[in-house]
């Protein structure tokens, strides 16, 4: 299935095919491709350095996996039961020395996005999500009071639409869409569209 982005501009052919699709094939993701891409979420960029991400890559079959399936809402249980692997992302709210790590959000969502580039290079697709119960995921896996929760992404091989749900495959099968550059690169004022544009 192509679901390429048609871009105005030309980009990195990663950045083209990358996309996130909920229907995976139940094929079995390689031990060293999974560690390639925790290392490049590894040399992703942070505020001082300080790596705030902490992963928790589950298998399908084993007790991490299970707990992460089972914090995830109802939709997203309808088709991430065929993922053949579900990680955990989370961060440290606290700097090295203990005060507030006002960018731990951020980073961890660079180091993700580095781990999703990277899985494209690997073969791999990846679907990030926010429908999950955070607070259970806190209690399951015992994360400290300065670790947080904050998605859930979902990794492995393209699968075939016709095993989701009737209600996903019209969304999976549909193009690619994006707001327009005019609508969020400004200049000087909001709104006011840059001249690059």
């Amino acid at each position: 299935m192509n679901k390429e982005a048609v871009t105005e501009q030309n980009l990195h052919p990663l950045l083209i095919k990358r996309w996130s699709p909920r229907a995976f094939s139940d094929k079995m993701v390689e031990e060293e491709k999974l560690i390639r891409i925790f290392e490049a979420a590894r040399w992703s960029p942070s505020a001082s350095n300080i790596q705030p991400w902490i992963f928790f890559p589950g298998i399908k079959g084993d007790d991490t996996y299970r707990k992460i399936f089972d914090t995830l809402i109802e939709f997203n249980q309808l088709w991430a039961i065929h993922a053949p692997v579900l990680i955990l992302n989370c961060g440290k709210t606290l700097n090295d020395k203990g005060g507030n790590n006002a960018t731990w959000q951020y980073d961890l969502g660079q180091a993700v996005a580095h781990l999703s580039i990277q899985a494209m290079e690997e073969g791999l697709y990846v679907h990030q999500m926010s429908g999950f119960d955070a607070s259970q995921a806190g209690r399951l896996f015992e994360l400290p009071a300065d670790i947080k929760a904050v998605s859930v992404t979902a990794a492995g091989y393209l699968g075939n639409p016709e095993i989701l749900h009737p209600r996903m495959q019209k969304s999976e099968l549909a193009v690619r869409e994006r707001k327009e550059l005019d609508t969020f690169v400004f200049a000087d004022t909001y709104a006011r569209v840059s001249s690059l544009i």
